[in-house]
């Protein structure tokens, strides 16, 4: 019995060691809690959270305002809030110990070339032009090509109003939209809300439906490489200006022309752009007033003050063509005094234009703003 038994002891004693072992094993570390951020309080002030216990210092950046401290509690979990912000999308990021950071627990991007920052929307009334309404609602089509011109491959992006039907007889209006330096073709559809104010003008009947263009803004590629100093380079930025309008007029806008029902009426043509996008809807249009007939251009940045060499012969005889000049900033913008001196050398041209000043900064929630005021005017008999 004594043998018999022997098995079954060691056995035993086997699984006593095992279970012994599992228990003195390091147990896997209990999941952090699920940080919200940024988290919109009732009374549009915001939170915003980020997790690092081992940082000496996390600022907090939002887009057109310095940043801030952050405040870390015994969690390691650091927290700022904001004072009541207006309804729009804010661009905002993080630095821990010098190092830029988007928010690990926002999935809501704003994409860019140069500095990738998260995006909290803080909500607003239906009437506000970006906020999604159950309205008719265009489509966004996405193309890609060789460009001859610049040497590389590309895209561009064109919306179609609610209703547009590639069979019927119905030509439209087209607006070359253009994005600003750093930002890419999808900027002014994912970060500008483009469509959806578009959609909601349109439904209101306060906008003509047109067909949106928007292109890749860069003529020269390796301005993004060398960044904001690339503007420091005379020849670099007339070559980035001069093969951006060769290209779109060779070969973006044939192709827009081949695959949409549009007018190829000059007067049914307009062009518009933020910051580097607002310098060539004026170095592009008002250069060729035989393709444009509305301009506009939002805290234009990029123009080199020589505003006889980058418009040679434009005088008072442009306003036979010109059925709006629109040239917008924010009077808080580090460009308002470039913009302000474009509008005396206009105006010492004898050139007819739309002089506009908005509160803010070089910012999206000023150029979402003025998108929805410039695309009223467009189209119309007389915008002047």
């Amino acid at each position: 019995m004594r043998m018999k038994r022997t098995p079954l002891i060691s056995l035993l004693l086997f699984l006593v060691v095992i279970v012994s072992g599992w228990a003195q094993r390091p147990q896997p570390p209990q999941p952090l809690p699920v940080l919200q951020s940024p988290e919109v309080n009732p009374d549009n002030r915001v939170t915003f959270r980020f997790r690092s216990p081992n940082a000496k210092e996390v600022l907090f950046a939002r887009e057109g305002e310095k940043p801030v401290p952050m405040q870390k509690d015994d969690q390691g979990v650091w927290s700022v809030t904001t004072d009541p912000l207006e309804p729009d999308f804010y661009g905002y990021s993080f630095e821990a110990d010098g190092v830029g950071l988007t928010d690990p627990s926002n999935p809501l991007m704003k994409p860019n070339l140069l500095h990738t920052q998260s995006m909290v929307h803080v909500p607003g009334p239906a009437s506000l032009p970006w906020e999604v309404n159950d309205v008719p609602h265009g489509m966004i089509h996405h193309h890609f090509y060789r460009s001859g011109v610049v040497g590389d491959n590309r895209d561009f992006y064109v919306y179609t109003p609610p209703g547009y039907d590639p069979r019927a007889k119905q030509l439209y209006p087209v607006l070359c939209l253009l994005h600003g330096f750093s930002d890419d073709a999808r900027a002014w559809t994912v970060v500008g809300r483009a469509n959806v104010i578009l959609d909601n003008l349109i439904a209101q009947g306060k906008a003509k439906p047109m067909i949106v263009v928007m292109p890749l803004g860069y003529g020269a590629p390796e301005m993004v490489s060398r960044g904001f100093q690339a503007f420091r380079d005379d020849a670099l930025r007339r070559r980035n200006f001069e093969k951006f309008r060769e290209g779109l007029l060779k070969e973006v806008i044939p192709q827009v022309e081949k695959d949409y029902r549009l007018s190829r009426d000059r007067d049914s043509w307009a062009i518009a752009g933020l910051s580097m996008g607002g310098a060539e809807s004026l170095l592009t249009g008002l250069n060729a007033l035989d393709h444009f007939a509305w301009i506009g251009a939002f805290s234009s940045g990029g123009l080199s003050e020589e505003f006889e060499a980058d418009f040679p012969g434009l005088d008072s005889k442009a306003n036979a063509q010109l059925h709006l000049l629109w040239i917008a900033c924010g009077t808080e913008d580090f460009l308002i005094d470039v913009n302000r001196k474009l509008r005396e050398s206009l105006k010492s041209r004898g050139v007819r234009h739309t002089d506009v000043e908005t509160p803010g900064a070089h910012t999206w929630m000023v150029w979402r703003r003025n998108l929805a005021t410039f695309t009223p005017l467009l189209f119309q008999r007389s915008a002047h």
